[in-house]
């Protein structure tokens, strides 16, 4: 960071005297205190445990400062604040302005942490950039990811999450982006927000921070209709709309697409048509912030994705895993086995797939994973397993479109979980001529079965 303690002490407004203190330049600001090195600011935030019992910690580590909604001792350089999260929120917002780094930023119920890396990427073919890391995409992670960012840093994409009515008004007004997208309106959180309508409001929330001349990428769904600024440009994107895709063809390990913008078609080293709108958008940012097409197609066919996506990887015996385990809801459900059911088999294999729980869809979550039975295809899925508690009925349902014994079901209740089960299952059916999905929500361990497949 390139920033002082009585600069960092004026930003948030030090309520004791730091004058005594000497004004040393603070290298960066850390919440954990095992990551505290000489010079850093130490943030104690309040989560299973109050930071501040670690304050001492941080010192005996080599912090520089601390801030602190306690008065300290004297002795040793701290801020006195009121509270520490939003004095962090305070310091990133500050930080941005102060070093007028354009800000891109991105949301969406599905694709946003991939459209991250598409933007990202796109744009450290031309400018000095830096993203998100991994999912810190929350009131925690955005300003910890502003603050860590190289001092050199021209363009800075931030990926910004919700679970709660408000969130992304609050990333958006401490990030104030220059450009912003929503890549989709989908069901993620719908157990918190009650509907899609209430999820395209907190999503649209993101440009509530703009100054009135920045540019929003948004889709052509109504249902977005009500929430589109009057004071933004609006490009929206999809099919007879503004940017659109065209000439689309999906193959196991990659796909390639042209776009009504672009003069040469785009190769895509990953699977899943959904992919093709997400790195359309992503060109598109390249194209507002003067990126050469050359560079933008390059960026593309040369992507490195976030783990954990959309990710071909093998069995030790040799099939092929289609793994998709970072998080689930219905659209995404219904994207990848559209995807998966689409890709050529292999010659001699079965396809199969491993479908689990999806979170966080309230009290119609039952229904919602039931009506996913249009996703399964008995003429080109062999063999469906089912994981979970929300997803019994469907596996129920699909019992009696598929031939005898080729659904299984294990359930992962309060009472009972047959993990266990599941993953013996599976390595019986799977052959090294197969081709296998899984899908579901983290919290449902079905990284843990790829990493069994790989390993076993």
């Amino acid at each position: 960071m390139k920033v002082t303690l009585h600069e960092v002490a004026k930003v948030v407004g030090a309520k004791n005297s730091i004058s005594d203190f000497d004004d040393v330049p603070l290298r960066q600001a850390e919440f954990d205190s095992r990551k505290i090195e000489a010079g850093d600011l130490f943030v104690p935030l309040k989560g299973a445990r109050d930071g501040h019992d670690f304050i001492e910690t941080a010192f005996a580590n080599g912090a520089a400062a601390v801030l602190s909604e306690k008065k300290l001792d004297d002795s040793r350089p701290y801020l006195w604040v009121d509270d520490c999260l939003t004095a962090f929120q305070v310091l990133a917002q500050y930080y941005l302005e102060k070093m007028r780094v354009d800000v891109i930023a991105v949301t969406g119920s599905n694709g946003k942490t991939t459209t991250k890396d598409m933007i990202a990427d796109i744009l450290a073919s031309t400018y000095k950039t830096y993203k998100t890391q991994g999912n810190y995409n929350n009131e925690i992670g955005l300003p910890y990811t502003v603050l860590h960012m190289p001092d050199d840093t021209e363009k800075i994409v931030l990926e910004m999450g919700q679970d709660r009515l408000g969130d992304i008004a609050l990333l958006s007004n401490l990030a104030h982006p220059h450009i912003a997208v929503v890549t989709l309106i989908g069901e993620a959180h719908l157990e918190f927000f009650g509907s899609r309508e209430k999820i395209a409001e907190g999503k649209m929330q993101i440009t509530q921070g703009m100054d009135g001349h920045g540019i929003l990428l948004a889709p052509a769904d109504k249902i977005i209709n009500p929430f589109l600024p009057d004071n933004q440009k609006v490009i929206r994107f999809g099919p007879d709309a503004d940017i659109y895709v065209t000439e689309l063809e999906e193959h196991k390990d990659f796909l390639t697409f042209a776009t009504n913008f672009l003069e040469e078609k785009v190769t895509l080293p990953v699977t899943g048509k959904y992919n093709a709108a997400n790195a359309m958008i992503a060109a598109y940012v390249g194209k507002l912030l003067n990126v050469s097409e050359e560079k933008i197609i390059a960026a593309l066919s040369d992507l490195q994705l976030t783990r954990n996506r959309t990710e071909w990887k093998k069995a030790a015996n040799g099939a092929d895993i289609l793994s998709d385990v970072y998080n689930a809801n219905p659209t995404a459900m219904r994207l990848i086995l559209e995807t998966f059911s689409a890709i050529a088999g292999n010659e001699g294999g079965k396809k199969i797939a491993v479908l689990a729980d999806m979170k966080e869809l309230g009290p119609d979550s039952v229904q919602m994973h039931t009506d996913l039975i249009t996703s399964l295809n008995p003429d080109v899925l062999d063999t469906v397993i089912f994981y979970g508690d929300d997803i019994a009925d469907l596996a129920q349902l699909a019992s009696q479109i598929f031939p005898l014994g080729k659904v299984y079901y294990f359930k992962k209740t309060k009472d009972q979980d047959q993990f266990e089960e599941l993953l013996k299952r599976i390595k019986e059916i799977l052959q090294p001529e197969d081709q296998i999905l899984l899908k579901g929500s983290n919290s449902m361990n079905l990284g843990q079965v790829v990493e069994f497949l790989e390993a076993d």
